[in-house]
This record gives C-alpha cells, sequence and structure tokens, in this order.
C-alpha cells in the first residue's frame, strides 16, 4: 500500500506566475502553447462580479484558460522591443493584469471579459516597461533627432519626404538612416496608445472589434485628434501606410507582414519606426497648434 505522506509536487510556473498542484486538474498544457485566447470560456468570467477574490484553484484556471491571449499581447509587443528584453517578463506582467482584469471587471456593462482583459493585459505589460525605463536616453536622443529631421523637411517643401530626404538632412546616407530606423524598434511602444481612466465605461468598449477607424491607432482618442491621425495617416508613403494596416488592423506579426510585402522583418521593422516617427511630428504639431490658441 502506498504511504499516505507522499510529498507534493513542486507548482508549476510560466512567466514568474506559479500555478498551485491543482493546474493537472484544469486541462492539457498545450493550451499553453496557443497564440490567441479560445472564443468561448469554461470559467465563465462574464457572469462573475467585479471585485471578488480568486480561490487558489479559481486563479488557476483564470490564468491557464486566458494564457494564449496574455502571450499573444505580450508577443505583439515583444517584438517591438529590443532584443535584451525577455518575453518571460512582459507576459509575467500580462499575468498580473489579466487577475487584475477580472477583480475590476463588471459583466453589467455587456462588455466580454476577453476584451476587457485585453486592455488591462495590455496596460499592465506597458506600465511595466515604464518602470523599468528600457528605453535608454541615448536612443529617445536618436529618436528625437529623426523627428527634428522630418519637421525640418516638411516645413521646407511642404510635403511628405522620403527617405533620402531625410538621411540628407541629417548628413546620413540612405543605409545609415535605415540602420538608424532599425536602432529605434520598440522606442514608439506606447506612444500612439493613449489609454483612457482605469474604471471608465468607455475605456473596455474601445477593445470591442469594430471598423478600422477603432482599430489600435485610434484607441481612445476622440474628435479633432483622432481626425487629424486619420489624416496623417493618409498622407503616409505608401509602404509605410501599407504596414501600419497589415501590422495594426490585420494583426500580422512583422515576419508575416515582411512575407505580404517581399522585404526582410527587419526592413519591416525600419519602416514601422519611419511611420511612427512621422505621425508623432504630425501629432505634435496638432498639440503645438491647440495650446496656442488656449
Amino acid at each position: 500500500m502506498a504511504t499516505a505522506n507522499a510529498s507534493p509536487a513542486a507548482p508549476y510556473a510560466v512567466g514568474g506566475i506559479e500555478f498551485s498542484d491543482d493546474l493537472k486538474e484544469l486541462g492539457d498544457l498545450s493550451l499553453l502553447a496557443g497564440e490567441e485566447a479560445p472564443s468561448s470560456t469554461t470559467y465563465g468570467a462574464e457572469s462573475q462580479s467585479a471585485g471578488r477574490t480568486l480561490s487558489d484553484a479559481e486563479r488557476d484556471q483564470l490564468l491557464v484558460e486566458h494564457f494564449p491571449t496574455v502571450r499573444y499581447v505580450a508577443r505583439r509587443i515583444h517584438e517591438r522591443l529590443p532584443q535584451h528584453m525577455e518575453l518571460d517578463d512582459l507576459i509575467a506582467a500580462g499575468m498580473i493584469g489579466l487577475i487584475d482584469a477580472f477583480s475590476k471587471f463588471d459583466h453589467s456593462k455587456k462588455v466580454q471579459f476577453k476584451s476587457y482583459a485585453q486592455f488591462r493585459i495590455r496596460g499592465a505589460i506597458l506600465d511595466s516597461l515604464r518602470t523599468l525605463d528600457w528605453s535608454p536616453r541615448e536612443l529617445r536622443r536618436k529618436g528625437r533627432a529623426v523627428e527634428e529631421a522630418i519637421r525640418a523637411v516638411t516645413q521646407r517643401f511642404g510635403c511628405v519626404p522620403a527617405e533620402q530626404e531625410i538621411a540628407r538632412e541629417m548628413n546620413l546616407s540612405l543605409s545609415e538612416y535605415q540602420g538608424l530606423l532599425g536602432e529605434l524598434k520598440g522606442l514608439e511602444i506606447g506612444s500612439l496608445h493613449a489609454e483612457r481612466g482605469e474604471d471608465s465605461g468607455e475605456e473596455e468598449l474601445a477593445y470591442v472589434p469594430g471598423s478600422p477607424e477603432d482599430g489600435p491607432l485610434f484607441r481612445c482618442l476622440k474628435g479633432e485628434l483622432k481626425q487629424h491621425l486619420m489624416e496623417a495617416i493618409d498622407d503616409l508613403p505608401e509602404r509605410e501606410r501599407m504596414v501600419l494596416t497589415l501590422y495594426y488592423y490585420e494583426e500580422l506579426t512583422m515576419k508575416e507582414v515582411g512575407l505580404t510585402l517581399g522585404v526582410v522583418e527587419s526592413r519591416v521593422s525600419q519602416i514601422h519606426s519611419s511611420a511612427v516617427a512621422r505621425l508623432r511630428v504630425s501629432l505634435a504639431e496638432l498639440a503645438n497648434k491647440t495650446s496656442s490658441k488656449k
């Protein structure tokens, strides 16, 4: 007969978050390899009340069931970060955002838990990056230099400048300028994703799928700012506009965007950085005009 005092198995850990031994009973661990959360869930978070404390078993089930969503959001952000950033660190922050999402979710607002959870997960990851100050000061300085060059050439010629013109303004060859854009990978994280107050009703609705105008680049933007950003994107060079469309609206990865456009992934990253730099310049000009009117 087996002894009754067998030592318990060690807890599992994913992305720095430990699960209790009950994890084995919650389903196949192959769930953790997925890229997107299942469209329907067994946990039924939509039927729960906001603010309730999770038991250990419920916490494990929540994490397992929605881990594909956490991993998907983390990977989307990670591919825009420098190589030294660890994906597991982003996943760990996303897990915390997932638990926070459950504690604050209000099913009475007719918003799917998955939609609200994506908002909290993304916000938690971006908050963790700000805390880490992962963007070196020198990198930010280079980013500002690119934006200043774009602004100067745009004002001088009154049209959207080509990469060659921006490179010439910075006294760089085209290849040197494109290399600089590659260095700026990830510098724009969060800069086009302004988020509203944590508990507003509109905040959750921002993540309900809708028209392209309600996509990631436009979430939480209203009125003149939203219209200005739409116009700024329309003014981008065709290749840059296509990269933004495929990456944000179609939600392809950088590698998939490259395969679609017939360029390598690193070139997609450069094009993306260039597009975001142009948009930042355009939005900054709007901010200056708005402040001068006050």
